[in-house]
C-alpha cells in the first residue's frame, strides 16, 4: 500500500497537466467557432460570465469571500483588464481574420515579451547570455512563422498584430500584479474570482456600446463560448492552482509549450485550416527561444512561493500564457 500512493499521485498530476494543456490548446478553436455566431466582445463577455460562475461556485464550496479593501479592488481592476478583458478581446477580434493556428502560436510569444519587459521593469531578473540568446531566437521564430522573407504575403497584419498584442498584455499584467499584489493575504481563489468578476463587469459595460443584440441564437457558437468559459477559463484556473501547489510553478507552467502544438493540431484537423511548412518550423523555434528565456543561473535562488499564470494572486511571475 505504501508504494501505490505515490504512483497514484504522480498519475493524477500528469492527467491534470494534460487536461490543462488540452483545454487551453483548444481555446483558440473555441474562440474561432464562437466568432462565427457572435461578435468578438460578445464571445469574450460570455467566456468571462461562464468562467466567473465556475470560480464563484468553487468559492461557495470552500466558503471563501471576496476581498474587501478598496485598494485591492483597484489593483484587481487593472489586473482584470490586462490579464483577461484586453487579451481575451484581442484574440477574439484577431480570429476574425487569422486562423486559430496562428493565434495559438502568437500566444506562445508571451514568454518572450515577458523576458524583454522584465529586463526593464524587474531589477531582480538579470540578463544572461543564454536568456538573451533565447529572446533573439524566439523573435527569429516569430518572423519565420509570419513568413517575413516573402514580405508577409497573405498575412492579415491587423489580426496578427492583435494576437501579438494580446500575448504582450499578459506579461504586462503579470509585472503589474507582481508589483502591487504579490504580498496579499487573500487566497488565490478569492483574488482570481474577484479579478474575473471585474473583467466581466468591464466587458458588460463595453459590449453593448459596440455590438447589437443577436437576432437569433446560434447554438454551436454558444456551446463553444460556454466550453471556452467553463473549461478554458474557470476550470483551467482551478486545475492550475492544484498543479502549482503539487509540483511547483516551474513544472506547472511547462504547459505553455504544449498549447501551440494542440492549437495547431486542432485548427488543422477540425477546422480544416491550411498550414505552410514554415508555420510549425517557426513555432518550434519560438518555443525553443521561450524555453531558453526561462533558463536561470544555478546560483540564482528562486523563492518557493506559489504562482498562478493569469491570476492576480501571483507571488512569482510564471512565464506562461494561455488563450
Amino acid at each position: 500500500m505504501s508504494t501505490s500512493t505515490p504512483v497514484r499521485a504522480a498519475l493524477d498530476w500528469r492527467l491534470r497537466f494534460g487536461a490543462l494543456a488540452l483545454v487551453w490548446g483548444f481555446s483558440f478553436l473555441l474562440i474561432k467557432v464562437g466568432t462565427e455566431g457572435y461578435a468578438p466582445f460578445q464571445v469574450t463577455l460570455g467566456r468571462l460570465v461562464f468562467g466567473t460562475a465556475v470560480l464563484a461556485a468553487a468559492m461557495a464550496m470552500k466558503r471563501q469571500r471576496l476581498p474587501r479593501e478598496p485598494r485591492t479592488w483597484g489593483h484587481l481592476a487593472v489586473a482584470a483588464f490586462l490579464l483577461n478583458a484586453l487579451p481575451f478581446s484581442l484574440f477574439a477580434y484577431a480570429e476574425l481574420t487569422i486562423p486559430s493556428t496562428l493565434a495559438g502560436i502568437c500566444n506562445a510569444t508571451s514568454p518572450l515579451w515577458g523576458m524583454a519587459l522584465s529586463l526593464v521593469a524587474l531589477s531582480e531578473d538579470r540578463p544572461t547570455r543564454v536568456r538573451v540568446a533565447g529572446l533573439g531566437l524566439g523573435f527569429l521564430g516569430v518572423l519565420t512563422v509570419l513568413g517575413a522573407w516573402q514580405g508577409f504575403h497573405g498575412l492579415d497584419a491587423t489580426g496578427t498584430a492583435m494576437a501579438l498584442g494580446a500575448s504582450l498584455s499578459y506579461p504586462i499584467g503579470w509585472i503589474y500584479v507582481r508589483r502591487t499584489l504579490a504580498g496579499s493575504d487573500h487566497s488565490h481563489l478569492s483574488l482570481t474570482g474577484a479579478q474575473l468578476l471585474l473583467a466581466t463587469l468591464q466587458l458588460a459595460v463595453v459590449t453593448p456600446l459596440f455590438t447589437s443584440w443577436p437576432t437569433q441564437v446560434a447554438l454551436g457558437p454558444l456551446l463553444a463560448i460556454a466550453a471556452l468559459g467553463t473549461l478554458g477559463t474557470g476550470l483551467a484556473f482551478l486545475i492550475q492552482y492544484g498543479l502549482v501547489a503539487e509540483v511547483g510553478p516551474t513544472t506547472a507552467t511547462m504547459v505553455t509549450y504544449f498549447i501551440p502544438v494542440i492549437a495547431t493540431a486542432a485548427g488543422v484537423a477540425i477546422l480544416g485550416e491550411s498550414l505552410n511548412w514554415w508555420t510549425p518550423v517557426g513555432a518550434a523555434v519560438v518555443l525553443a527561444g521561450a524555453a531558453l528565456t526561462q533558463v536561470r543561473p544555478k546560483t540564482e535562488r528562486r523563492p518557493g512561493r506559489v504562482a498562478q499564470a493569469g491570476s492576480a494572486a501571483v507571488r512569482k511571475r510564471p512565464e506562461g500564457a494561455r488563450g
